[in-house]
């Protein structure tokens, strides 16, 4: 897989999964507590994994391919 795909799925769940904030933060006060489990257990998570991913993918990949900076060649 291509490294256009591998971004462009990961900015389509991040997308995605930024739906339920939306309706969390604009839902009428009454039904705040229905989404609030989904966007504090499953959401935020989901977000700042992949927003992380796509920000910082490349050095975490060159670490794991490299190893440890202490360890011998």
């Amino acid at each position: 897989m291509s490294h256009a795909a591998k971004r462009s799925i990961l900015r389509w769940i991040h997308i995605t999964f930024g739906v339920p904030i939306i309706g969390y933060v604009y839902s009428p006060f009454e039904d705040i507590p229905q989404y609030a489990p989904v966007v504090r257990f499953v959401a935020v998570p989901v977000i700042v994994l992949t927003g992380l991913w796509m920000w910082k993918g490349h050095a975490l990949r060159r670490l794991v391919s490299r190893g440890s900076p202490g360890d011998p060649v």
